[in-house]
């Protein structure tokens, strides 16, 4: 059996009781080596937690296979919701009817971080990457431009990084062309997780706010509003 699971932020209170009863069904439990990290202090000792690099995930999803094919029942975890920029797919490309698969989900960055902000994601919104490693910057330009274009609150997963420290910018530039610079936005590092701080801005001002990978980005619909140093989009919008 194979469990993907969702470890949301990765602190044990806000893993979902499903999330965690999948785990302890598991003799072992492989992931991205943050997020091994993650529930080693829940584990060691009681799993065999393997820890893979960065951009091996057809490789860890192969190995994965491979040992629930020897007979054990493995996890192969991710932070956030899997099914969110996370392992679900690939896993379920890899096995391909050849193992028994359950996703396990968990809370993604966007649900985490608009409890931080206030209540940014009460209306329509779209979720966009800005990592470009598995996606074109001009198909990311496209989708920012429609999603301005349609009104919605956009929230942005991999806003920066020191590999592409741009992007943020880019991406705020192509979306005032169709949203006011004064459009409410916040940001929010570490979201759930020990360390985490947060801060409510404008679009306009958003590129200066200390975004990196660890930061989850909300930037409001035309409806959007701070009060009180929290970012409330009504969820409708008649008066």
């Amino acid at each position: 059996m194979i469990y993907v699971v969702g470890l949301g932020p990765g602190n044990e209170d806000q893993m979902t009781p499903r999330a965690l009863a999948a785990l302890e069904k598991c003799d072992i439990i492989i992931g991205y080596k943050a997020y091994i990290e993650l529930v080693r202090p829940l584990f060691e000792g009681r799993k065999e937690l393997v820890a893979s690099p960065m951009k091996g995930e057809t490789e860890r999803c192969r190995k994965v296979l491979e040992l629930s094919k020897a007979g054990h029942t493995v996890a192969l975890i991710s932070s956030g919701d899997p099914g969110v920029y996370g392992m679900a797919g690939i896993m379920l490309e890899i096995a391909d009817g050849q193992a028994d698969v359950e996703i396990v989900p968990g809370m993604t960055a966007a649900s985490t971080a608009a409890a931080v902000l206030g209540a940014p994601l009460m209306h329509d919104f779209a979720v966009i990457s800005l990592s470009d490693l598995l996606t074109p910057w001009e198909l990311i330009e496209k989708r920012l431009r429609a999603a301005a274009a349609a009104d919605f609150v956009i929230c942005l997963y991999n806003p920066a990084s020191r590999g592409r420290p741009e992007h943020l910018a880019r991406a705020c530039a192509i979306l005032m062309d169709e949203k006011p610079a004064s459009t409410p936005a916040g940001w929010v590092r570490n979201a759930g997780r020990d360390g985490e701080t947060h801060g409510v801005t404008t679009l306009g001002e958003l590129p200066k706010a200390p975004i990196d990978m660890f930061c989850t980005v909300i930037i409001g619909n035309s409806s959007t509003r701070e009060l009180g140093g929290r970012l409330v989009t009504p969820r409708g919008y008649k008066d």
